[in-house]
């Protein structure tokens, strides 16, 4: 079996989280979707489980964190800056926040962050290698 990551999430809405991952670009699989969570796809290697409260509790009985806290930020490569741009945008546009830090554009790297409509923390980012300073 190949190596691949399961990012687990709480999710007030699961209707609505699933809406909003799917406007971001993610594929539903569902084999492992039901009324109580939802496979969201982003590659071969990375896919995000939405749970409802009830079924995150089954998971664990650590409290679920509010929206505005800062667990952790994901981040995910871009081909462009213009797709880092547009994914920010639609972020906004379907239910969840853009930029909530500041823009870092570093010359050789430009990564901006989002949060989905549950407050979990994205930064689409685009770099390009041959460009870092020596």
């Amino acid at each position: 079996m190949s190596r691949m990551i399961f990012i687990n999430f709480p999710v007030n809405d699961l209707a609505a989280s699933m809406a909003f991952y799917t406007s971001i670009g993610f594929e539903n699989n569902p084999h492992f979707t039901d009324e109580t969570a939802a496979c969201m796809v982003w590659s071969e290697a990375i896919h995000v489980m939405l749970l409802t409260h009830d079924k995150w509790r089954t998971f664990t009985s650590r409290p679920i964190p509010p929206s505005t806290s800062g667990e952790v930020m994901i981040a995910l490569t871009f081909d462009s800056r213009e797709a880092v741009d547009g994914i920010t945008a639609t972020t906004a546009a379907n239910g969840g926040t853009a930029d909530i830090n500041p823009v870092q554009d570093h010359g050789f790297m430009y990564s901006r962050t989002i949060a989905d409509p549950d407050g979990h923390v994205w930064e689409p980012f685009w770099m390009d290698p041959a460009a870092i300073p020596q």
